[in-house]
Formats: structure tokens, C-alpha cells, sequence
């Protein structure tokens, strides 16, 4: 199963990872230094929903930014019960 958001096909990107060493200057230090860099993935947020598509509920690997941003809708389960109306 790929690391990609099934609705707008987003993928993980590939930055680095910078590890630092020394106290900072304003702490009272001579500085913080750089002492390595290597690769590394910057992995989405995906969540695993059910999604209402057509009229039909789905399974979809999401990513979080769509359904913040209202890309998918949810499923709607039914109400477990209902309070009778004013008697």
C-alpha cells in the first residue's frame, strides 16, 4: 500500500535532517554548529476514513489538509435512536 492520499495524490517528500551540537549564543554559548546532515522523508498524514462517493461508502487513505479542507465528505452513520417528540 503506498504512502499517497488517495484524493488529491500527495506523496512524501524527501528533505533533510540536520543535527546541531553546542549551546546557543544568547544562552551564553559560543554557538550552535552543524555536525551532520542526511537524508530523510517528510511522511503525510494519512488517515484511513470512510467517504460517502456517490452515494456509496468507500475506504480512502487520507490525507489530513483534505478533510480540514472539506475535500471529502464523511460517511453519516444512522442515529442509534431518536427522543420521541413533545407529548
Amino acid at each position: 500500500m503506498s504512502q499517497e492520499c488517495q484524493v488529491c495524490g500527495r506523496r512524501a517528500q524527501v528533505g533533510n535532517r540536520v543535527t546541531t551540537r553546542g549551546k546557543a549564543k544568547y544562552l551564553g554559548g559560543v554557538g550552535t554548529k552543524i555536525t551532520g546532515i542526511s537524508r530523510r522523508q517528510f511522511r503525510l498524514n494519512l488517515q484511513r476514513l470512510h467517504v460517502t462517493i456517490d452515494g456509496a461508502s468507500r475506504t480512502l487513505r487520507v490525507c489530513t489538509r483534505c478533510i480540514r479542507n472539506g475535500a471529502v465528505t464523511k460517511r453519516v452513520k444512522a442515529a442509534p435512536f431518536k427522543l420521541p417528540s413533545g407529548t
